[in-house]
């Protein structure tokens, strides 16, 4: 039986929009001593500049949502809408293509990350209350790696015998595996449920994208990208330094377009464009501090990107107290040039 932690109390007060000062499920209190939380920074005016073959010169961000309660670990929908995982009040919200949020999935065991598998079941690597907001002490239910939707099944739940503690990130590939990271290294589950790792707790993984071709894994690791060689029964090899964040930053979600070139969203500076052969290519801006991106939309000519922070219904920045951790997050979008990988999801 799966014990109900911090996320069952989160999961009562949903709430999108806040006035300032008040506390729902997407904030926790700052009980784990003398540690603060900052604030996001507040909206900024950016200038996107042409990147060839990418992006147009002055391409302008459109705000698509904005709630206090958390979003991550985006993937875009066959119909152009969006997903995305809100840990602290333990569901999976939606975007359509015309901007109207819904309840997607609830009851999620305080998912941070997912996925679209090759049958268009949607994965998702359950944090449970792992959050360094939460009480890590206080956990008795382990993180694990979960179809959660049509119907929830278990994929991963153990490396040998220890159990995961906050997943970061998932990939899926095209035979039923999935690639996946938590604060102890990267792991490859395949279609039978045989979990082997792919990379130790020296990479620093935040994020994680397959190649085109499935042949190579790319991973953040700090301010640098890291490839390893996809072999036949999924695990890897020749893992190498493919390129560095040139902006600045460090990297976190990725996504890939039809060409093989890599969007990491690296914080304050926003989204860096890589070739397929690692060099940089350019950064588009964001107005809040990027962490995650998918591209969406008809003939996934769309890109959508999370940010940091929103602004209240009074047009101000939403704040928190002190000493209560501010999850507020804010997606937009922005016209491409340069078009999404169609070959899978994300």
């Amino acid at each position: 039986m799966r014990f109900k932690t911090l996320f069952t109390f989160a999961c009562c007060f949903l709430g999108l929009l806040l006035v300032p000062g008040e506390m729902d499920a997407g904030q926790q209190p700052n009980s784990g001593g003398e540690r603060g939380f900052p604030q996001p920074a507040p909206e900024r005016d950016v200038t996107v500049a042409a990147i060839p073959g990418v992006i147009a010169a002055g391409a302008k961000w459109k705000l698509v949502w904005q709630g206090s309660d958390n979003a991550d670990g985006i993937v875009g929908t066959k119909d152009g809408g969006l997903l995305f995982a809100q840990e602290q009040p333990s569901t999976v919200g939606r975007v359509d293509k015309n901007g109207k949020f819904s309840i997607f999935v609830k009851d999620t065991h305080g998912t941070g990350a997912l996925g679209i598998d090759y049958k268009g079941r949607l994965v998702g690597a359950e944090r449970t209350c792992s959050d360094p907001g939460g009480h890590p002490a206080q956990c008795h239910e382990p993180a694990e790696l979960v179809i959660l939707s049509p119907v929830r099944q278990v994929l991963a739940s153990k490396f040998g015998d220890k159990t995961f503690w906050r997943m970061g990130e998932v990939a899926l590939d095209s035979k039923g595996g999935a690639y996946f990271c938590d604060d102890a290294g990267t792991y490859f589950v395949n279609a039978a449920g045989n979990v082997s790792l792919v990379a130790d707790k020296q990479v620093r993984t935040n994020g994680m994208i397959l190649s085109r071709d499935e042949k190579i894994l790319y991973i953040t690791n700090g301010k640098t990208l890291v490839a390893l060689d996809i072999q036949s029964d999924g695990t890897t090899k020749n893992q190498r330094e493919f390129a560095k964040l040139e902006a600045g930053g460090n990297g976190d979600g990725m996504t890939i377009d039809s060409e093989g070139r890599l969007y990491v969203t690296s914080g304050d500076p926003g989204i860096q464009v890589f070739s397929r052969e690692g060099k940089y290519l350019g950064i588009i801006p964001l107005p809040r501090s990027a962490s995650s991106v998918a591209f969406s939309g008809p003939n996934k000519k769309v890109l959508y990107a999370k940010g940091a922070g929103m602004k209240g219904p009074d047009g101000k920045e939403y704040r928190t107290p002190d000493g209560v951790r501010n999850n507020a997050k804010a997606i937009y979008k922005i016209d491409m040039i340069a078009q999404g990988y169609l070959g899978r999801p994300k």
